[in-house]
């Protein structure tokens, strides 16, 4: 069949990788001038940026992809693993701590926090995996449009305990088994990479830290580009093609099903191209509020005001003269008042948390290619409402007000939590990026950095469908539908849509073909 796919980030790639692989006709239709949408490069004066994501966690679900595709991992990516594999400085404590590396140390580091935590990390962990292993097995390739996921006798036999994790929030969950007010933010963070708060995150993503804390960090040379680099040449490869600079402007439904998309080209010229069936990787709110009829529109614009679109983010790519030794490649800054820092971002009256809890790459740590010898490259992100009215970034900052004083005002908690108080003044790439330039640059709703919040309501069953309830024939991916957010979520999303063209109802991963090994 004819496929037209929107979008050329990761999950619109994947898509269209999978769907030419089973001999369809594809063409992906991007807006930008190149591939990877959020997960974008930039290069200046010698330094090298990831503009999106950074943690390369669940290395099965990138494995299985790469084995779909006919080849492997190691074959498509020089991935290295990060020891540690994350370091977390705390406000008012002068010591940062090492995690991730391995399960035993991790499990050691705890243990001299807290007398007693090491071994409630190791049933912490315990959980965890069970639980990560349940939600591959039955949960994450499945749309729930078939019972099949919810009845399976494994899933049947914990689903006492899967409906207590649904229903209790993450940090209570965390904090019957940690007293110390480090270690519950250590196993509480994670909620916001899932777009929301360890207050509103269902504890069911515990999950979360088997990822890291037992699985490990990794990290691919020449940073996130190599990968959806990657992906594009193993679509193109398969069959598709990739068009950028082509902005779609409309979806074509006629008698109810979806028959082509309607895109400009770089010069305004308005095309139609006709099409079997239609993927959506865009997002979904600009899916249904922009490109679909209203009549075919499966939400009202008034439900999506009740919804909640997770975090904004401010980001700040510097590039720095001479090394930062505190730092290591993943680097977390926790503020003392985390309640409150929540409150900003998430609460009923939302502001720019001051200070705020940071995150912060360095992956001139791990990799010499991305910064000149000698010298280091920054990425931070600050979280904050997702409101395009906090503003635009710019460079050398040239960004609107907001968004430059969030960035002033990282990097002087960045040189005053790792002692490196000259860090203004070693700058000499600045880049910022601020929510209106995800409005802008990625039709996000509301200016939302990772899409809507897996709080209970936008979890699981509840998040939505791979295909449309209101068109024949389009399919949605990406990490505004299911499974949710992250590059390994939209790959998987990416085999929803393969099963779902296929009519497969299987809960689980699709069978892999043998595949050559590669030696390591």
């Amino acid at each position: 069949m004819r496929v037209a796919v929107i979008g050329a980030g990761i999950a619109g790639l994947a898509t269209a990788a999978l769907l030419a692989r089973d001999g369809h006709e594809v063409t992906v239709y991007e807006q930008g001038d190149e591939i990877g949408g959020r997960a974008g490069r930039w290069d200046a004066s010698g330094f090298r940026f990831d503009t999106g994501p950074s943690w390369y966690l669940m290395p099965e679900v990138f494995e299985h992809f790469y084995r779909l595709m006919g080849t492997t991992t190691a074959a498509e990516l020089e991935l290295v693993r990060l020891d540690p594999g994350y370091r977390v400085f705390f406000e008012g404590r002068p010591d940062p701590v090492d995690l991730g590396a391995d399960r035993a140390r991790s499990v050691a580091t705890f243990e001299t926090i807290e007398p007693g935590a090491g071994r409630a990390l190791e049933r912490h962990l315990d959980s965890a995996g069970e639980t990560a292993r349940l939600a591959i097995d039955h949960f994450l390739y499945t749309d729930f449009s078939s019972p099949g996921a919810l009845v399976a006798p494994q899933v049947l036999r914990r689903l006492g305990r899967l409906t207590r994790l649904l229903l209790q929030p993450l940090d209570r969950f965390v904090a019957a088994g940690f007293r110390d007010e480090r270690l519950r933010q250590v196993l509480g963070y994670p909620a916001v990479f899932l777009g929301t708060s360890p207050q509103a995150a269902p504890s069911m993503y515990h999950l979360m830290s088997h990822f890291d804390l037992d699985d490990g960090v990794r990290y691919p040379l020449g940073g996130f580009r190599e990968l959806i680099d990657g992906i594009g040449r193993l679509a193109e490869r398969a069959g598709a093609r990739i068009l950028t600079k082509a902005r779609v402007t409309g979806i074509v439904v006629e008698s109810g099903a979806a028959r082509g998309i309607r895109h400009l080209d770089a010069s305004c010229a308005e095309h139609t191209a006709e099409a079997d069936l239609v993927v959506s990787a865009a997002d979904l709110h600009h899916t249904e509020q922009a490109l679909l009829p209203p009549e075919h529109r499966s939400r009202s614009e008034a439900s999506w005001r009740r919804a909640d679109p997770g975090p904004g983010a401010v980001l700040v790519m510097l590039g720095v003269r001479g090394r930062l030794p505190r730092l290591t490649h993943h680097n977390l800054l926790f503020t003392e008042d985390w309640a409150g820092n929540f409150a900003s971002i998430f609460g009923r009256s939302p502001s720019v948390p001051d200070p705020a809890s940071l995150y912060v790459c360095m992956p001139s740590a791990s990799d010499p290619t991305v910064a000149p010898e000698g010298d280091e490259n920054l990425f931070v992100l600050v979280p904050v409402p997702a409101d395009p009215r906090l503003g635009h970034g710019g460079t050398g900052g040239a960004g609107d007000p907001v968004v430059e004083r969030v960035a002033d005002a990282a990097i002087a908690q960045i040189a005053a939590w790792t002692g490196e108080t000259d860090l203004a003044e070693r700058i000499v790439v600045r880049r910022t990026v601020g929510p209106a330039d995800f409005a802008d640059d990625f039709n996000s709703w509301r200016g939302s950095v990772l899409g809507p919040a897996h709080v209970l309501r936008q979890s699981a069953f509840f998040r939505g469908r791979t295909a449309s309830p209101t068109v024949e024939g389009l399919y949605f991916a990406g990490a505004t539908t299911v499974p949710g957010i992250g590059l390994p979520m939209c790959l998987i999303s990416a085999e929803l849509v393969l099963k779902a063209v296929r009519g497969e109802r299987g809960s689980g991963p699709l069978p892999e073909p043998t595949v050559r090994s590669v030696p390591a």
